[in-house]
């Protein structure tokens, strides 16, 4: 029975709503997008035909709100409603509630998201179909001492896991039983606030595995079939940075015997739509199933790469009624592609998310092979209350090598400003040699640390000449861009009798200089537009050097710095009052507060529990002391950058 669609809301936001919208807007169908009250001026709200205030500002009071979504595609005229990735995609409760309301769900019945959606019944499943599974526990009980007797029988190290959900969120590595209880308490926290359902499992936590998933996709008519895999090995904090299809060195008959069983996991519930199973691959080629989204995943576009389909155009269709397209013998296969996140985080402590403004935001050009799925757009707002992900580029070559390195390419042509990005890492990883030699396993970024996360080092006297270069030429360019030639433009500092120079105080990150200019010094730097021309010795250079208010972003190697003007005064004087606080890495809520004013504490004690972008950050003791000060308290909200403990030393 074919069902109408010509209106689609989608129950989402950032990224993965402009890329539904994007294809259900290529096929004719009028776009509805929800927002909350801080994400109204937000990309997602602006490309929607109509849109919808759902208020509030975390998910719990707004995008998770079933009966406001519902709402809002009757208000709208929405015959169906797409769920994206997170929040409420592997809901059973929203999917029975969407077609209870005489909508259309565009993923899979809730029997199915309910059999799969707990990764503990799901486990099971496979069990019963002679998947090999990862040892491990997945019962019912969520005692601790359950937990400590089961972690006691598989072995240390263990995978504490979220039942209901994935993404990293509520997921620890327990190196040893010491570390269990409070392991256990804080996965539990970040599984409540993520999914509403605090249940976990416990797996054996196996060493250098690929993580190897095969995407499967199923129609109304009991027909299914896989769509190759993808190896998504290069993770941080369990959550993947870096995906690619086909996965590299996987044998066809290898491909086959994960694509059949992917299938018959589908087929045993029911399966309708776009899902993923998720293996674990050892080196000696055996597998062992994790779990299945029941969803689209955030790597489907190197499939649609590879294979030259749009899934989310198949979801369309599957929902209406429709028959899949092709069968198992036409799926395509075609070269190679490789897909990286793009996120507001900082790689030098520990990837935490970061807020802020872009002040600065280009992505690369487009063109064959070249494609960038993103959802903020120069001067949006990266809050605390979401994930942090940007955008997505990805890169398709006829090989591997070629895709490595046009999406390189791709890297060197993005610039974010005002705010931490992982863009600098990510180039990392894809020019390091064990990457380009395919060298993958999910403890690929803790191997290679020392390379991919090098401690900051002294930016050179280079540097900074070039930075003062540019601010100097970029103020005068102020004062009469009308006339490049004017002797007002050259801001040289020249004075009678005395030698030409310019001094300016240049901060960037947590260094601080200040730069004297003199007039004929080398190297000889000239900023035409936003290149700033460096000649020494012969050679000319070019540096991006793009001005946004009072920051600058220079590119310096493969990074984009930024660097302001500051008041050394006024510097020191904020350095001496913070001296001894602990303060807010970035801007969250307070959700314990583990110490009291006037308790000792040892170095590396947790004081305050902070929750962003729905995972947990530790603000410990940096060395043994006394409370002095409690500056926050439960439920609390703060700014980066807030003071929430003072700690004397002891």
């Amino acid at each position: 029975m074919n069902r109408h669609i010509d209106t689609l809301l989608v129950a989402n936001r950032g990224e993965i709503a402009c890329r539904v919208m994007r294809t259900a807007k290529a096929l004719g169908l009028t776009t509805v997008a929800v927002h909350s009250a801080i994400d109204a001026d937000a990309r997602h709200a602006r490309e929607a035909d109509l849109r919808v205030d759902l208020g509030g500002a975390k998910p719990a009071d707004s995008y998770l709100l079933v009966d406001k979504l519902i709402k809002a595609a009757h208000a709208s005229g929405a015959q169906a409603i797409h769920p994206g990735y997170g929040f409420l995609s592997e809901n059973a409760g929203f999917a029975r509630a969407i077609e209870e309301a005489g909508l259309i769900f565009l993923g899979p019945p809730a029997s199915a998201i309910e059999a799969m959606g707990s990764k503990s019944a799901a486990k099971a499943l496979m069990e019963t179909a002679g998947v090999p599974l990862v040892p491990g526990y997945h019962g019912e009980a969520q005692d601790y001492e359950t937990f400590r007797s089961a972690a006691a029988v598989i072995g240390y190290p263990v995978l504490l896991k979220a039942a209901a959900g994935g993404g990293g969120k509520g997921m620890k590595v327990v190196e040893q039983e010491s570390e269990l209880a409070e392991a256990l308490a804080s996965a539990q926290r970040e599984a409540q606030a993520a999914f509403g359902d605090a249940r976990m499992l416990v797996e054996k936590y196996v060493l250098k595995p690929r993580h190897v998933e095969i995407q499967v996709f199923a129609d109304q008519h009991g027909n299914c079939l896989y769509l190759n895999e993808r190896d998504c090995s290069i993770q941080r904090r369990h959550q993947k940075v870096v995906e690619e299809a086909p996965a590299p060195g996987l044998s066809p008959e290898l491909r086959r015997a994960m694509g059949e069983a992917a299938v018959k996991a589908a087929q045993a519930i029911g399966y309708v739509g776009a899902g993923t199973v998720e293996f674990l691959l050892d080196a000696r080629g055996e597998f062992f199933f994790m779990e299945m989204n029941t969803r689209l995943q955030v790597e489907h576009p190197v499939t649609e790469a590879i294979t030259g389909l749009d899934l989310v155009a198949w979801q369309i269709r599957v929902a209406r009624g429709e028959p899949l397209p092709l069968t198992q013998e036409q799926v395509p296969l075609n070269g190679h592609a490789i897909e990286v996140r793009l996120y507001a985080e900082d790689p030098d402590h520990d990837f935490l998310p970061a807020t802020g403004t872009l002040e600065l935001y280009r992505e690369p050009s487009a063109g064959p092979g070249r494609r960038v799925d993103s959802g903020v757009a120069e001067g949006d707002t990266v809050s605390p209350f979401y994930d942090p992900m940007l955008g997505k580029l990805i890169a398709w070559g006829e090989n591997r090598e070629e895709a490595r390195q046009r999406l390189l390419a791709m890297l060197a042509e993005t610039a974010v400003g005002g705010v931490r990005t992982n863009l600098a890492f990510l180039r990392r990883v894809l020019a390091h040699p064990a990457f380009a030699n395919a060298e993958l396993d999910t403890g690929f970024i803790p191997r290679h640390q020392g390379t991919l996360l090098p401690p900051p080092g002294e930016l050179p006297e280079s540097f900074w000449q070039l930075a003062a270069s540019a601010f100097v030429q970029g103020e005068a360019a102020r004062v009469r861009d009308d006339d490049p030639y004017s002797p007002w433009n050259a801001a040289s500092g020249w004075r009678v009798g005395l030698p030409a120079e310019t001094d300016l105080a240049l901060r960037c990150g947590d260094a601080q200089r200040v730069v004297r200019l003199r007039a004929g010094s080398a190297p000889q730097a000239r900023l035409v537009g936003e290149q700033l021309l460096v000649e020494q010795d012969g050679l000319r250079r070019q540096h991006l050097a793009i001005r946004r208010g009072d920051n600058l972003y220079l590119q310096w190697g493969s990074e984009l710095r930024g660097v302001q003007r500051v008041d050394p005064i006024a510097e020191a004087e904020a350095s001496h009052a913070h001296h001894g606080g602990l303060t807010a890495p970035m801007n969250g809520s307070i959700v314990r507060v583990l110490v009291e004013a006037g308790q000792r504490v040892e170095a590396g004690t947790a004081l305050v529990v902070l929750e962003a972008m729905k995972m947990e950050h530790s603000i410990r003791a940096p060395q043994a002391g006394v409370v002095k000060g409690l500056y926050c308290s439960e439920g609390e909200l703060v700014s980066e950058g807030a003071a929430l403990v003072e700690l004397e030393e002891a």
